[in-house]
């Protein structure tokens, strides 16, 4: 997530300030190349601005709080230093009413630690800095939203072309102005795309941060990360710098490293503007190393009777730089293990939002296809469209047993977002969406539960020549359910019973025969009644209809078969009939 102190706008370069015209600002102190990002413009005059900055600042005085004697002592090294210690990008210093020039020691200051000092004339108030602030983010901030609008555009028409994966990848290196690599499960690359390849130790990196966001075992725990552009991170003397940014505190590489340490390791230490050094020090705090290994604390407590920390989040994405080469890897949310990585010599503002775009067109091509269960889903369809009997392609699917499991959404459409979400519930990509029912085919070993919005029915564990039968035993399950409003009904198990000692053939011809005057769907009226003791009402549920058509229905059953339905005798003679009669 974006660090809630940075307001979601791109910040404005120093550059574009001083080229005001109608401002007047001129720089007099300060690295004359550095051009700091202005994240907001800030006017105070407290001798100690420390505890009322964020960071990123341009921070405007009339030096009110100036003292007379200032000069003469080390109040603008100690005020300098605060500022440089928050975090602040700029100052800003206002000619009149209360001084006519800027005070030499303080410009010997700005110069001495760094901080870029700019003259505010007399005409220009600092509401009217602080508007053209927001007026050149405003535009940035258009021209980003244009920018990334059009990536969408483009990269949703490179997903539907006939290479969509290498296509997506070639579009995005385009628009990011670096390269693209598809990662495998396994680490190795399944495309690429960009003009110039990164060198061999950014091309090191990407491949190792890649393994940073790849679920360990394919289902790492999920936390949704975003890191662009700079924001505060852990930093090398190779000069590489890496970010990962949680809901929570910010994450770098070694904090990452030390939650998963032995107990006993000393944790690295990362320092936090709590930990910037006190008023009259003069150094500003410096963040902990990637590769640092100082104690948290100078006599650390031994962890030896403490229990093992838990493993630390698996980030979905995570940024890092390498000679000045940008590096950004995605995780893709097909959770097989593919990752995005991304390297470019610059990070422009929507890169990050670019990059997301791409990762999820790449989780959905990768997903499903890609993956070694979807390429076995797909060759067990084309068998049995060739003609293969369900038994010799079940295999392909990785189970022997199967359940048949019937759903309808209680209030929910019952559309394909609902029947991926029972798909997913269930664990199965094996999905049918009908009219109004969602049928999935799970493996037996994981044993359907109820779910909240659905009502389902589920058949007995079956293998793939029962299958047929299988599917029948769920769809009447799921009206058993429905007219008895429970949740989820499942299909009775067989036990002994007495029509184990009939003949199964002899049985079930005298079914066929008994059930042969009646249609399909009297049959179907006639089973659902008699399940339900008779009752009007729960059959007009459970079949959807209304219950005078139940009525003229068991009618014309009890017509056509020529016996009075409410005989005992005859209801179960029938049920036995209609047991053996389901084929």
């Amino acid at each position: 997530m974006p660090d809630p102190a940075v307001p979601p706008t791109p910040p404005v370069p120093l550059s574009a300030l001083l080229a005001r015209e109608d401002l007047g600002l001129r720089r007099i102190a300060g690295p004359p190349d550095a051009d700091p990002a202005i994240h907001w413009a800030h006017t105070s005059e407290m001798a100690d601005p420390y505890p009322y900055l964020l960071g990123g600042e341009l921070l405007l005085t009339a030096g009110v709080h100036i003292p007379e004697a200032a000069g003469s002592g080390t109040y603008f090294d100690d005020y300098v230093s605060r500022i440089v210690a928050a975090g602040g990008a700029a100052l800003g210093f206002g000619l009149a009413p209360v001084h006519d020039t800027v005070p030499r020691a303080l410009v010997a200051a700005c110069d001495a630690y760094g901080l870029p000092l700019l003259e505010v004339p007399p005409r220009t108030t600092f509401s009217g800095v602080a508007r053209a602030v927001w007026q050149l983010m405003a535009r940035a901030r258009h021209a980003e939203l244009r920018r990334v609008t059009e990536a969408q555009q483009s990269l949703a028409a490179a997903a539907s072309r006939p290479d969509p994966v290498r296509a997506v990848l070639r579009q995005l290196a385009q628009r990011v102005g670096g390269w693209a690599v598809l990662y495998g499960p396994e680490g190795a690359v399944i495309g690429e795309a960009g003009r110039e390849a990164p060198g061999d130790a950014a091309r090191v990196a990407l491949a190792g941060l890649a393994g940073v966001v790849r679920p360990v075992g394919g289902a790492g725990a999920a936390t949704t990360v975003a890191t662009a552009g700079g924001g505060a991170g852990a930093s090398d003397a190779s000069g590489s710098v890496t970010t990962w940014q949680t809901s929570g505190p910010e994450v770098t590489r070694a904090a990452a490293l030390d939650a998963g340490r032995a107990p006993g390791r000393p944790a690295t230490r990362h320092t936090t503007r709590s930990e910037a050094p006190p008023l009259g020090l003069g150094a500003p705090g410096t963040t902990g190393s990637r590769a640092s290994s100082a104690p948290a604390s100078p006599s650390p407590a031994p962890l030896s009777s403490a229990a093992p920390p838990p493993a630390p989040p698996t980030p979905t994405s995570a940024t890092d730089t390498i000679a000045g080469t940008h590096l950004a890897a995605y995780a893709l949310g097909a959770g097989q293990g593919f990752v995005l990585g991304v390297a470019a010599p610059r990070r422009d503002p929507g890169d990050h939002t670019i990059a997301s775009v791409a990762a999820v067109l790449l989780s959905l091509l990768t997903g499903e296809h890609q993956s070694g269960s979807g390429a076995a889903r797909s060759s067990a369809l084309v068998r049995l469209l060739l003609g293969a009997e369900p038994q010799a392609v079940a295999p392909l699917l990785g189970a022997d047993r199967w359940v048949v499991v019937h759903g309808r959404p209680d209030a929910q459409p019952c559309d394909s977002v609902a029947a991926s979400a029972l798909g997913a519930a269930l664990g199965s990509p094996l999905v049918d969406l009908a009219r109004d029912v969602v049928r999935v085919l799970a493996p037996a070993d994981r044993e359907p539960a109820p779910l909240p919005g659905w009502t389902l029915g589920v058949s007995a564990p079956a293998s793939a020549a029962e299958w047929p039968a299988a599917d029948a035993q769920a769809a009447r399950a799921l009206s058993r359910a429905r007219a008895t409003r429970t949740p989820l009904f499942r299909h009775g198990t067989h036990r002994p019973a007495l029509t184990d000692l009939l003949c199964v053939d002899e049985a079930e011809s005298h079914a066929r025969a008994l059930l042969a005057p009646l249609t399909p769907p009297l049959t179907e009226t006639l089973r659902t009644w008699l399940s339900l003791h008779g009752s009007w009402d729960r059959t007009a549920v459970a079949l959807s209809v209304h219950r005078n058509t139940v009525r003229q229905r068991i009618a014309r059953c009890a017509a056509l078969l020529g016996t009075d339905l409410d005989d005992p005798d005859v209801r179960m003679e029938l049920w036995f009939a209609l047991r053996h009669g389901e084929g």
